[in-house]
């Protein structure tokens, strides 16, 4: 099934409840939360407090990808906050089976991400752990960037080796997702498709969501 996971990175933030709503009225069914350290990645955006406002604004799931350091220490804070699903970097976490288990240990969905420059390899020995894999598909740290292809052969490989060892996490995609580039994805295997700027930046958030829901749908139809 595929889902649609708004980035509320490129959302305004003076009517975020409002703006959050509108995706979902548009066929949204995951929000998307950037946190960024300025250590990490090369910005700073928002931290426990605003996830719990999120909270009580939406009753979808609050998906948190961890773009910090230390990711350890705030785990704790942000599935208090109200968080349903949290990941964290292969490239920051140096001790990631026991990061992912402590995500699992606060009853949330446990993910892994990669930049575009790590290989699905390094995965391997924790993907029968994780609900879902998240593949960057442009450097993190900014919204609106350009789609770089080749994430898309990460995508294949992670959909073969779930076939392959009767594992069942899903994959999910994070930027550069937009009219032009959905389709591809989810042939490649993209389950959960994260868009920041082609639902929010311009025009109405609901009527972005449905183009790209549609899109979407029409491109499961296709895969071979």
């Amino acid at each position: 099934m595929i889902e649609l996971a708004p980035s509320i990175l490129s959302a305004d933030f003076a009517r975020l409840a409002e703006q959050v709503r509108a995706a979902a009225e548009g066929g949204a069914s995951v929000i998307h939360v950037d946190i960024m350290d300025g250590h990490f990645v090369p910005n700073l955006t928002i931290g426990p407090p605003v996830v719990k406002s999120l909270r009580k604004a939406t009753d979808l799931p609050l998906d948190c990808h961890l773009m910090i350091e230390n990711p350890d220490q705030f785990i704790p804070d942000f599935a208090e906050a109200g968080a349903d699903w949290i990941s964290v970097h292969q490239e920051a976490s140096r001790h990631l089976n026991r990061t992912l288990n402590l995500i699992r240990s606060h009853d949330v969905l446990a993910g892994v991400v990669i930049n575009p420059a790590t290989p699905v390899e390094t995965l391997t020995e924790v993907l029968d752990i994780v609900d879902y894999v998240l593949v960057m598909s442009v450097n993190p740290g900014f919204g609106a960037q350009k789609f770089i292809p080749g994430a898309l052969h990460k995508m294949r490989r992670l959909a073969e080796y779930r076939a392959n060892h009767g594992l069942n996490y899903r994959i999910e995609v994070d930027g550069g997702v937009a009219l032009d580039t959905v389709g591809d994805v989810v042939r490649a295997g993209a389950e959960i498709l994260v868009a920041g700027n082609a639902v929010f930046g311009h025009g109405d958030p609901k009527s972005n969501a449905q183009k790209l829901l549609k899109a979407a749908t029409e491109a499961t139809l296709q895969k071979v």
